[in-house]
């Protein structure tokens, strides 16, 4: 008798459980293979099933996590500023892997379309390969991931939403990684400025692939608005309203927000400002 595959559930519960960032991301590339084979009908259907994630993810013993004031400031025109950079962003990115499978573990009791699980799925294993991609542009370098203290704060997002679906859906995708492209294209030209191609390269990798990772994030909000006949556009106010520490700080990059599937109505009540737009 073929014994039953592990669940999804259970698979991103062991990538949240690893504390080494190695280990974590090549954990999770390899769930990912595995859960694409079976989709392609080359092994056995893989169950969602349940599981009871952490809940904070594990952490290597380095970086030293601080809290976000207390983060040194460096300047990015320097070398010592370029490499705190990519440091900021290797954290960022092996928090994404954790917050990509948290989003499976976590809520795997809600009914989804299987199509959810492909896209959070391959969202954690791109976000394992963008965190590589950055420890080797820090080995390049001189340096690796877990030789600057790191943001603390990270993971409160996930907290703070751990039993709400669709306020994580507007939170991290739809806010914290749309942040992402917002920022992306300066640090992109910062690189290139400083002639470091192997960082550019990375980045406008990390640049291509997060859209796809704010568009799963609308996508599915979209739906759940729809399941449940609410308006999405007030429900994501409300819910930003609610987890969100803070305002959304313009400019915004609304060509690349727009392709992901995030009009302007939805962030630009919520920001700070609101200085006068160009009008075309």
């Amino acid at each position: 008798m073929t014994a039953t595959p592990l669940s999804l559930a259970a698979r991103a519960e062991e990538v949240l459980r690893t504390a080494d960032g190695a280990e974590k991301t090549a954990l999770s590339r390899r769930h990912a293979a595995a859960w694409f084979a079976s989709r392609r009908g080359e092994t056995p259907p893989i169950p969602i099933g349940t599981a009871s994630p952490p809940l904070r993810p594990a952490r290597p013993e380095e970086p030293e996590l601080l809290d976000p004031r207390d983060v040194p400031k460096r300047k990015p025109g320097t070398p010592a500023g370029r490499i705190a950079l990519l440091h900021a962003v290797a954290h960022i990115e092996l928090n994404a892997v954790d917050l990509h499978w948290d989003i499976i573990a976590r809520f795997a009791h809600v009914p989804m379309p299987m199509g959810f699980y492909d896209d959070w799925v391959k969202s954690a294993d791109e976000e394992s390969k963008h965190f590589n991609l950055i420890c080797t542009c820090l080995e390049d370098l001189g340096s690796h991931y877990g030789a600057l203290p790191a943001h603390a704060g990270m993971w409160r997002a996930a907290e703070d939403t751990a039993e709400d679906l669709m306020g994580r859906l507007a939170v991290v995708p739809m806010v914290l990684e749309a942040r992402g492209l917002d920022v992306t294209p300066g640090m992109i030209t910062i690189f290139r400025k400083a002639g470091l191609t192997k960082a550019v390269e990375a980045l406008e990798v990390i640049y291509g692939e997060e859209v796809g990772h704010v568009a799963y994030g609308s996508k599915w909000f979209h739906f759940l608005c729809g399941r449940e006949n609410q308006d999405p556009k007030e429900v994501f106010h409300r819910l930003v309203r609610t987890y969100f520490h803070g305002a959304l700080k313009p400019p915004f990059n609304e060509e690349k927000r727009a392709e992901a599937g995030l009009p302007p109505d939805f962030y630009w009540p919520l920001a700070d400002e609101t200085p006068q737009r160009k009008r075309g």
